[in-house]
């Protein structure tokens, strides 16, 4: 399939009675660029996509006339098969890369290529795909998760005010749509919600006694620091028979980075 976006732009620009100076201007470039876009001289960059698709209030996949069922089962099987290979960041990024060369602008494709590109080495690069998701999606979850993975982007960069601002656009809720789910819906609705948010939640609650195993640490209080360090181990050791399911890996294989991390950071802490 031929992608004719610099015809889509055009007939919406037309449709708006919007002038390409005015594109342009609201997208940041010349009114040159769009002029060769229109004639199919030139392609937008993949930042510019979602943004092009917000001014004119049309969905990525609609910029290009994608058949939405169709693109919608091709999207997922590409997402499928990116987290297969989840370890391997360079591979999920071609995998992802490719994806969108087939659907330029789709935001499940972009917002898992935010999440794989390497932290700090490539900040800049994530930032801008994350300003330009947040800016062009009309989805809540791709939004919120584009601010998330900003304020890691300015964490790796030591910007801790920023860090602070991206946080601040996300909304605190208790609970998770993955966790009622499990909780109101029945047969395999509910067990999928519910294997998904165990993945979840094993992760976190690893995370979040590492972070007070730090918080210690930097108090000087090393014994609660060696008891949350030994809780999350315990925690970790007790999904050893764990199994995998068609929607999840083995939990137990697939934080191992996680959990040699700590029995180094509680192996240091006992020979202090």
């Amino acid at each position: 399939m031929q992608i004719k976006i610099g015809q889509k732009i055009r007939l919406l620009r037309k449709e708006k009675n919007i002038s390409q100076e005015t594109l342009a201007q609201y997208l940041g470039v010349s009114f040159q660029a769009v002029s060769k876009w229109e004639n199919e001289s030139a392609m937008p960059d993949i930042e510019l996509v979602p943004a092009i698709a917000a001014f004119f209030g049309v969905s990525t996949d609609e910029l290009f006339d994608f058949n939405v069922y169709e693109m919608q089962k091709n999207v997922e099987a590409i997402v499928d098969e990116h987290s297969k290979c989840w370890d391997d960041k360079e591979k999920c990024e071609r995998i992802l890369r490719e994806g969108l060369k087939k659907y330029p602008g789709n935001e499940i494709l972009l917002n898992c290529l935010i999440g794989v590109i390497p932290l700090p080495e490539r900040s800049e690069e994530v930032i801008s795909l994350c300003k330009s998701l947040i800016e062009g999606t009309r989805d809540d979850e791709v939004k919120y998760d584009a601010y998330r993975i900003m304020a890691e982007a300015y964490k790796s960069r030591g910007e801790y005010l920023l860090v602070r601002e991206a946080l601040e656009h996300i909304p605190e809720i208790y609970f998770t749509k993955l966790e009622q789910k499990a909780i109101l819906l029945d047969g395999e609705d509910m067990f999928e919600a519910a294997v998904k948010q165990k993945s979840l939640s094993f992760e976190e609650l690893l995370v979040m006694l590492v972070r007070l195993a730090e918080y210690y640490t930097e108090k000087g209080d090393m014994e609660k620091a060696r008891i949350e360090l030994q809780t999350a181990l315990d925690v970790y050791e007790s999904f050893r028979d764990d199994f995998a399911t068609q929607y999840t890996r083995k939990l137990y294989d697939c934080f191992t980075d996680l959990r040699d991390s700590i029995r180094e950071h509680l192996s240091a802490l006992d020979q202090a």
